[in-house]
Order: C-alpha cells, then structure tokens, then sequence
C-alpha cells in the first residue's frame, strides 16, 4: 500500500505536466500571430494615390451647423496622414506607381459637422466631425489590376468641445478625424484579407 502511494502523486504531477504542455502546444499552433496580418506575401510596397475631392463645399452648411469649417486642400492633408501612417506601421513601404506591388486610390466624399450636446441655452457644447471617403485597393502585380477590396462611405471621426473648460478648435479636432480616417484606411488595407 505504501507503494501504491508514492507513485500515485508522481502520476499525477507528470499528467499535469503533459497536459499544460500539449495546452501550451495548442495555443501556440492556433495563435497565427504575424508581424504582416492577412497580407498576401507578395504585396510589399504601395502607391498612395493622391486622394481626390469630391465635397460640394456649397452643401456644407445647415440650420444648426452656422458654418463650418472647411480646410483647403483637405485631401491632401489626408493622402500625407495616409502616406504618414503606412510608414508607421512599417507593413508595407510607400513606393512610387511604378514600382509598387499596391495601389490605394480614394475620393473625400463627404464632410460633417453634427451637434452632440448642447447647454441650457440651446448653444452647441459639443460636436462630432466626420470625414468620409470611398476607397479602393488594387494588386498592381496582375495584368490587368486585381481589385482587392473597395469601401464606399469609410468615416473618420472625432468629438470636440466649442465650449467649456474643454474648449477646442475645430481645426485641431479635425487634425484628429483626418488621424482616425488615416489609421483606418491602413487597418482595411493589411487586415482586410
């Protein structure tokens, strides 16, 4: 009997053992972690088409919105965030048309200013900006070019105060949507697959 006892918790702890490794074992061979997500291994560097515009600036304002502001060259700001934030990531290298393995094309389609809050005064507090565009994105390695994936109505957005102690400008908030639409447009592009 004094046998059966010493082997049993010997028994036991190698059985614990086998099952945290072949757990561990497990978890590793499922976890599929990568340093480029979902990126066919051929798509290495990208051509950022400069965005175009597509707002009509003179449907931009309404009743409660008292004029906003709209930044000149907007689509530019938001190919440099594009291009600022591929290089960030480092998944795939900003290349000129000619040499990229990618394309990304994209239209600024859209502009809004909404109300969120307002004070007892019926004066906006807060608002939410947005920016939206339709983007594409093309294999350039294929005769002719594969359309990968498309977007209609991607949306960047932010929350800023126009009065308060947390007061803001707009511009600075829209500094922000243009970052948030920027990191969005790359998110798509590299976990899309």
């Amino acid at each position: 009997m004094g046998r059966e006892s010493r082997g049993a918790p010997h028994r036991a702890s190698t059985g614990a053992l086998m099952r945290a490794l072949l757990a561990a074992a497990l978890l590793a061979a499922g976890c599929g972690y990568t340093a480029r997500p979902g990126l066919p291994a051929h798509l290495k560097t990208v051509y950022i088409k400069p965005f175009a515009n597509k707002i009509d600036v003179t449907q931009l304002t309404t009743g409660n919105e008292q004029f906003p502001i709209y930044r000149h060259r907007l689509e530019v700001d938001l190919t440099n965030a594009v291009l600022d934030r591929f290089q960030f990531t480092g998944l795939m290298r900003p290349a000129g048309p000619e040499r990229a393995d990618a394309r990304l094309e994209g239209e600024l389609v859209a502009f809004r200013r909404e109300a969120l809050r307002y004070d007892a005064s019926q004066n906006v507090e807060e608002w939410r900006l947005n920016l939206v565009v339709n983007v594409w994105f093309y294999d350039q390695s294929t005769e002719p070019d594969t359309l990968m994936w498309d977007e209609g109505g991607l949306t960047g957005d932010t929350p800023y105060f126009a009065r308060g102690s947390n007061t803001e400008t707009e511009a600075a908030a829209l500094d922000r949507a243009i970052t948030d639409l920027a990191r969005r447009i790359v998110e798509q592009t590299v976990e899309s697959w």
